[in-house]
């Protein structure tokens, strides 16, 4: 099969590997899209993302769908769930295997990801994709989670006001949410204005004076101190903020003067807990539109300039189709 392997910072090689054998409790999904995440770009243009450092070459990827090969569900298109928790520890026995600390998640640390023609992954970790469910719309499933999570985070209020600082692929997962769990307004600051026209398609409008301090849950996607920031002076006194954007370096810094003064709340989100099949629901019925935030698809063989256009942000979700 060809796997896409990172070497080093900026260094990504498709090279051929034998097939993988699953083993007990394990399928083999032939991988049909990989969506390229803000932290693959960490990966790719550091070797690093927090505290994690490329230790050997590694295959990217963790939104993935793809479909069974062989065994009892062989044919089945599936969505990858890229995160195998203990479900032992007490953070996975309390509800939160998203905190789990002996995690296992693709495309991190030492465990694969989804840039390869096949991969063996846990048979409870595959969730079955309804019809009409497109390989891409698979894919943005894991993002679509991890806005579904930094939702239930924000504890919005029927008729509230939210602000969403930074409008690519999961910040419009998170406007769409944020209407459709009944926040009236849905400010949106982005620099870039294909982004905010998009934004502005589902249902946001520009914040304008960003210091005017309208919004009652703010979420910040951008992993920038000047985003975080700016989602500090949205927000109302007693306001929610939530942080879902990784920052560059491990650090993150905001006036907390402002933070202080108006006595926010400040919420940091990791991944997501189980919330696939809420996620799948939303897609299926159509409540989430998933479709347009794919604007690139590109062959593993150019996985190179896929990360480039990727970390160029020109469009929005670029996609990978490992069998292409």
């Amino acid at each position: 099969m060809r796997v896409a392997r990172l070497h080093g910072p900026g260094d990504v090689r498709v090279l051929d590997e034998d097939d993988p054998r699953p083993g007990d409790g394990e399928s083999l999904v032939e991988v049909t899209s990989v969506g390229l995440c803000g932290s693959d770009l960490h990966w790719f243009a550091e070797g690093a993302i927090g505290d994690a450092v490329l230790s050997r070459p590694l295959v990217l990827g963790h939104e993935m769908a793809g479909v069974v090969r062989g065994g009892p569900a062989d044919g089945t298109p599936v969505a990858i769930d890229p995160a195998i928790p203990c479900l032992a520890c007490e953070q996975c026995r309390d509800g939160y295997p998203n905190l789990c600390p002996r995690v296992v998640f693709a495309g991190h640390g030492t465990c694969d990801g989804g840039l390869r023609q096949f991969m063996a992954w846990p048979s409870h970790r595959l969730h079955r994709l309804p019809a009409g469910l497109t390989a891409d719309e698979g894919a943005l499933l894991e993002p679509l989670g991890v806005a579904l999570h930094a939702l239930d985070l924000g504890h919005l209020r029927m008729a509230g006001t939210v602000g969403v600082v930074g409008c690519g692929p999961i910040g419009l997962m998170l406007v769409q949410l944020a209407r459709l769990a009944g926040a009236t307004r849905v400010l949106a600051v982005e620099p870039l204005p294909h982004r905010l026209e998009a934004a502005g398609k589902f249902g946001a409008e520009p914040a304008g004076d960003a210091d005017a301090g309208e919004a009652d849950v703010v979420f910040e996607v951008s992993g920038s101190d000047e985003a975080v920031a700016t989602a500090l002076r949205l927000a109302k006194p007693g306001a929610r903020v939530v942080l879902v954007g990784i920052p560059d370096g491990d650090r993150t810094s905001f006036p907390a003067a402002i933070a202080r003064r108006k006595g926010l709340t400040l919420v940091m989100s990791r991944r997501m807990g189980e919330v696939y099949p809420r996620a799948i629901d939303l897609a299926a019925r159509r409540k989430v539109d998933l479709t347009p935030l794919v604007s690139a698809a590109y062959p593993l063989s150019e996985v190179a300039t896929a990360m480039a256009s990727a970390a160029a942000r020109e469009g929005l979700k670029v996609v990978v189709h490992p069998g292409d």
